[in-house]
């Protein structure tokens, strides 16, 4: 099986509404990603076998770029719970409604669909250095 079709077949298995139902129900991440591991043990055996050294350094920096994605929501988060906080006392203490702000709803959503983008076309990008360098062999 070529690499294309084992990323398209594993993006398939990691849906993410199905991952935030269960997040939802109150599975841990561990339990989620143990789950996804067994589920695609075969899939995920042979995609290992097939990536090449310089694929695991783009893997790396893609596992980089989604640590820095949820230090990012963690601080707009953080930064969220501090404005309503203060917006909170200012309202006690104004008694007045709070100017229309953007929901976090829309930032996760963005964050969300922005990253799983960038998942896709960095393994595509991947599938093709591996096509395109197996054409030349």
């Amino acid at each position: 099986m070529s690499i294309s079709k084992i990323l398209n077949s594993l993006e398939k298995s990691w849906e993410r509404d199905d991952i935030l139902l269960n997040i939802k129900k109150g599975l841990g991440t561990d339990e989620i990603v143990n789950e996804f591991l067994v589920k695609n043990n075969r899939q995920i055996k042979e995609l290992n076998s097939l990536l090449r050294p310089e694929d695991f350094d783009l893997l790396n920096q893609v596992e980089k770029l989604s640590n820095c994605e949820s230090k990012l929501i963690n601080e707009i988060k953080n930064l969220n719970y501090l404005e309503n906080n203060k917006n909170h006392h200012i309202l006690h203490q104004k008694n007045t409604e709070p100017s229309n702000r953007v929901s976090f709803n829309k930032i996760s959503s963005f964050m969300i669909n922005w990253s799983n983008k960038f998942v896709v076309i960095a393994l595509l990008t991947i599938s093709a250095i591996a096509l395109s360098k197996q054409a030349w062999a």
